[in-house]
C-alpha cells in the first residue's frame, strides 16, 4: 500500500510539475505578446508624438509673430493718434488766429456803424429840435 501512495505522490508530483511548466510557458507568451503591442504602440504613437511637436512649434512661432503684429499695430495706431492730435492743433491754430483777426475786425466795424448811426441820430435831433429855441436853453431846468 505505500507502493501505491508512493505512486499517487509521484504522479501528482508530475502532474505539478506540468502545469507549472504549462504556465511558465503561457507567462512567457503573454510576455511576447506585451512586448509586441508595446512595440507596436510606440510604433505609431511615435510619428503622432513628431507631429504634435511640429504643431506645438508652429503654434508658438505663430504666437510669437502675433505677438509682434499686435504690438506694430498698437504703435502705429499710437502713432495715428499722436499725429490726428498734432494735426488738430495745429488746425484750430489756422482757423482760430484768422477767426480772432476777424472778430476783431467785425467788432470795429461795428463799432463804426454804432459811431456813425450816434452822429447820424444826433444830426437829426438838431435838425428837429425846436426852432428859435437854443440848445442851451433846452437844457436848463428851473
Amino acid at each position: 500500500m505505500a507502493e501505491v501512495f508512493l505512486g499517487v505522490i509521484a504522479v501528482s508530483v508530475l502532474l505539478m510539475a506540468a502545469i507549472q511548466v504549462g504556465a511558465i510557458v503561457a507567462g512567457f507568451k503573454l510576455m511576447r505578446r506585451v512586448d509586441q503591442v508595446s512595440q507596436q504602440i510606440e510604433g505609431e504613437i511615435k510619428p503622432i508624438i513628431s507631429k504634435l511637436t511640429d504643431v506645438a512649434s508652429e503654434a508658438s512661432r505663430t504666437a510669437a509673430l502675433t505677438s509682434k503684429q499686435v504690438e506694430r499695430v498698437d504703435r502705429l495706431f499710437g502713432d495715428v493718434a499722436t499725429r490726428v492730435d498734432e494735426t488738430l492743433a495745429v488746425a484750430q491754430q489756422f482757423v482760430q488766429g484768422p477767426a480772432r483777426n476777424g472778430m476783431a475786425v467785425l467788432s470795429g466795424v461795428q463799432a463804426a456803424v454804432s459811431a456813425f448811426r450816434g452822429f447820424r441820430e444826433a444830426s437829426r435831433r438838431r435838425k428837429h429840435a425846436r426852432p428859435g429855441v437854443d440848445d442851451d436853453d433846452s437844457l436848463f431846468i428851473g
